[in-house]
């Protein structure tokens, strides 16, 4: 029979297997690299805060605690790091979002040509 402890460290750990489930579904889905790096960074950090607390939860007052404390720290800072950096650099290539237009550049009049 599972105790308290280990049953909400069960429920912990499907959440965030759930939730990287999602954003993986997301990164397939969402038409443009700027919401697809969305889907994949926020999902992805809380899928790993919600498993790592899972195995924390899991592992009880032991060396694996502080291990996984670790790891939790660093990938919360680096990961949202990460996904800003793509995306600026991105941004500065012309990589344009999708669905956004540049209201400075003239569009074509009907025969091709500039008004």
């Amino acid at each position: 029979m599972m105790g308290v402890v280990e049953l909400i460290s069960f429920v912990l750990m499907t959440a965030g297997g759930f939730c990287v489930f999602v954003g993986g579904v997301g990164v397939l889905r969402m038409p443009d690299l700027y919401t697809r790096m969305h889907a994949a960074s926020v999902t992805d950090t809380a899928g790993l805060f919600l498993v790592a607390t899972g195995l924390m939860l899991h592992a009880g007052w032991s060396l694996p605690l502080f291990k996984l404390v670790a790891i939790l720290v660093f990938l919360l800072v680096t990961s949202p790091t990460a996904a800003y950096a793509l995306a600026n650099a991105a941004m500065l290539s012309g990589h344009p979002p999708a669905g956004v237009r540049d209201e400075t550049v003239p569009s074509a009049g009907r025969d091709g040509e500039t008004p």
